[in-house]
């Protein structure tokens, strides 16, 4: 663009700036990108008549920013790219606009503090309107502005091209690289050397970050122990996560994580990175079934006892015998033998679900959850030999009420085993604990072992009152 066509631009944004202060529309419009950024900031609230951008860092406060900052090791590279543009004034800020680095002559500093293009001044687009910095962040692409396109009139002597720079680790804007200048010095094609400029800037971020991800993954390759997914600072997923069902970045919000699928996971500190370990899962709760003797049988799941009819009795009795699992037609069979129908026990199973969940799996029926059965505990101490502890778990049979052929045969079977194991091995405490139950009460051999026992012995009169009535 020409010197002239300057001048006619210029007066053509007179009269756009005039039109828009007084709510008319110009006969002829900016082009669109100074359009847009003017209705943003003149909604904002921002001023035409503002004479400088506000200071939003005091010097020992931005001293700090600038150490933490991720464009601080590459400042070199960029004055250095831009090093041609003597006369102006170079500055680079973080992602909001506000500066944290400028370079340039005494000359083109003294006229840049005037308006606060300076160290910890703020020039977003909604503090100071349109401009290079804070247009530029706002479209999130390379602009130039042009004198009169500025909205505030004491920015009209000065022309800027800004370029915003992506982190390609966070993939977020973290800063922008300004060149200013008055009006006349500063040519509109400045803007491709500042968009070189930038994206050379990201080229050396990308660089450095992938230096990064390869000593995090060689360090989580030589100490890894347990499964995981390694993950950068900013989230991205670099290694254990060889189907790519995560993703390529996980938002970090806290040590707990909800993944895309739902589930949740924990964030562990791992070298400059994280770990992403799934969430233990809390432990089943525990089904523990009470079914000897001649009281209601009872389930207890969890905390909660509950009381069971028989037939829900005997379907868990069964499932407990044959971890494998059973059909239906399986459960039909040793419940009511040639004359079952699956149909009844599929009601069964539907009705038994409703209180145990998931502890009953389907295909084929099955318990999933950490089992104790009373029954079960018996024949542990029959096969261990340990009359003591069957004496004190056996308490009667096994659900006495139940006519199924398969629970009337484990009933028969557990009865023979306990009767003839403490006969032959217990002591008088265990037959006598084993004749308090109704099998035993009124056992010839169990009365007799007893009735034994020294006269002195309560016991032996007892037992002697039962076989001779």
């Amino acid at each position: 663009m020409s010197y002239a066509d300057l001048d006619a631009y210029s007066r053509l944004l007179r009269g756009a700036h005039e039109a828009a202060e007084a709510g008319r529309v110009p006969p002829e419009l900016p082009r669109r990108l100074i359009t847009a950024s003017w209705q943003r900031s003149l909604e904002a609230g921002i001023d035409p008549d503002g004479k400088s951008a506000p200071l939003v860092y005091d010097l020992p406060h931005i001293e700090d920013v600038r150490q933490a900052h991720p464009l601080r090791p590459l400042l070199p590279l960029i004055a250095q790219t831009l090093s041609s543009l003597a006369d102006e004034v170079l500055i680079v800020t973080d992602g909001g606009g506000r500066v944290l680095w400028r370079e340039g002559s005494h000359a083109i500093m003294r006229r840049a503090d005037q308006i606060g293009l300076a160290d910890g001044h703020q020039w977003a687009e909604g503090t100071v309107g349109t401009n290079g910095i804070g247009t530029a962040l706002e479209a999130g692409r390379p602009v130039h502005v042009y004198s009169e396109e500025h909205l505030m009139r004491v920015l009209h002597v000065w022309s800027c091209s800004a370029a915003p720079i992506t982190d390609p680790d966070s993939g977020q804007i973290v800063g922008c690289v300004d060149v200013s200048g008055t009006s006349r010095s500063l040519h509109p094609a400045t803007v491709a050397l500042v968009a070189a400029t930038a994206k050379l800037t990201e080229t050396q971020l990308a660089l450095r970050m992938h230096e990064r991800d390869e000593r995090l993954r060689r360090r989580f390759e030589s100490l890894r122990r347990q499964p995981g997914v390694l993950l950068s600072a900013s989230g991205r997923v670099l290694s254990g996560d060889p189907a790519g069902s995560l993703g390529e970045r996980i938002r970090l919000s806290g040590r707990r994580v909800i993944l895309q699928d739902g589930s949740a996971a924990v964030l562990e500190p791992f070298s400059d990175g994280f770990l992403l370990r799934p969430t233990p899962s809390a432990a089943p709760p525990t089904l523990t079934l009470s079914f000897l003797g001649e009281a209601q049988p009872v389930a207890t799941f969890g905390e909660l006892d509950r009381p069971l009819s028989l037939r829900h009795a005997e379907i868990l009795a069964l499932l407990a015998l044959h971890p494998h699992g059973l059909t239906a037609e399986q459960l039909s069979f040793h419940l009511y033998g040639d004359d079952g129908n699956p149909v009844t026990i599929r009601a069964e199973i539907h009705r038994l679900r409703a209180q145990f969940g998931e502890a009953i799996a389907a295909k084929p029926y099955r318990l999933t959850c950490p089992l104790e059965a009373d029954f079960l505990e018996v024949r542990r101490h029959l096969s261990a030999n340990d009359t003591g502890a069957l004496a004190r778990a056996y308490r009667g049979p096994l659900l006495l009420r139940s006519e199924s052929p398969e629970i009337r045969r484990e009933r028969d079977e557990l009865e023979a085993q306990v009767r003839v194991c403490l006969l032959r091995h217990g002591a008088p405490d265990e037959l006598w604990t084993y004749a308090q139950t109704c099998s035993g009460r009124d056992d010839y051999e169990v009365l007799e072992r007893l009735a034994a026992l020294p006269a002195t012995d309560p016991r032996s009169a007892a037992a002697r009152s039962r076989l001779y009535p």
